[in-house]
């Protein structure tokens, strides 16, 4: 028995059909759902996901792009369990096939989940002295706003590491944009920087109110004194 027959074993096994209606409302119904709730299905796939500890990067990819290839929308989030359970064994280099990943089946949750993957990569890259930023410079003008969005969340967490200048280069290049996932993201990304440093998100948001759409503005200043 291969990986993926595994892994349909232990999800339907864990599925509670009745929740699959729901899950498939809650997204709008582009996905269908076994009915397999985050808790359960991480834990019904953490050993077969742990036993590909050190396969190497492009099997992992080969098992993503199969798992994405499945109807039933828990088998791209087990993919995303994966890739970031595993993280370590990716490398700048898989930037593209991420990215490529995040655009097929997207939407905000297999796209944010993506984003903290790649976020991750990057900012290991961060850390070895590399330019990771580089990597999401082609993302941030891209025609697919799924891949502006994942550019703009890419520092998030990042904390001391954050490339403030970056952040907010990029905050005010799509600040233009209509669409919603982008204004919110542009508002997530300086909210979550601003736990760092509150002075200088508040300055910025200031600076650029006009250029920032209301929802921007709002969120990225959501958890400040008033």
């Amino acid at each position: 028995m291969n990986l993926h027959q595994e892994l349909k074993i232990a999800l339907e096994a864990v599925a509670e059909p009745g929740r699959a209606a729901p899950m498939q409302a809650y997204m709008r119904d582009q996905f269908i759902f076994l009915g397999v709730a985050a808790p359960q299905r991480r834990m019904a796939a953490r050993d077969l996901l742990a036993g590909l500890q050190g396969v190497g990067a492009e099997v992992l990819l080969e098992h993503a792009q199969l798992l994405w290839q499945q109807p039933e929308r828990e088998y791209q989030h087990v993919a995303l369990d994966m890739l970031a359970l595993h993280r370590r064994q990716l490398d700048v280099e898989h930037i593209p096939a991420l990215l490529a990943l995040a655009r097929q089946r997207a939407w905000w949750d297999s796209v944010d989940g993506m984003a903290g993957i790649v976020g991750e990569v990057l900012q290991a890259e961060h850390r070895r002295g590399g330019d990771g930023h580089a990597h999401m410079d082609g993302a941030l003008r891209h025609a697919d706003f799924w891949l502006r969005r994942i550019a703009m969340l890419h520092q998030l967490g990042w904390r001391a590491d954050t490339d403030a200048a970056w952040l907010f280069d990029a905050a005010l290049a799509l600040a233009h944009e209509d669409e919603f996932f982008i204004r919110k993201a542009i508002g997530w990304a300086l909210r979550d920087y601003a736990r760092h440093a509150a002075e200088a998100v508040t300055a910025f948001a200031g600076a650029h109110r006009r250029q920032l759409s209301p929802l921007s503005y709002r969120e990225a200043l959501k958890h400040q004194p008033r």
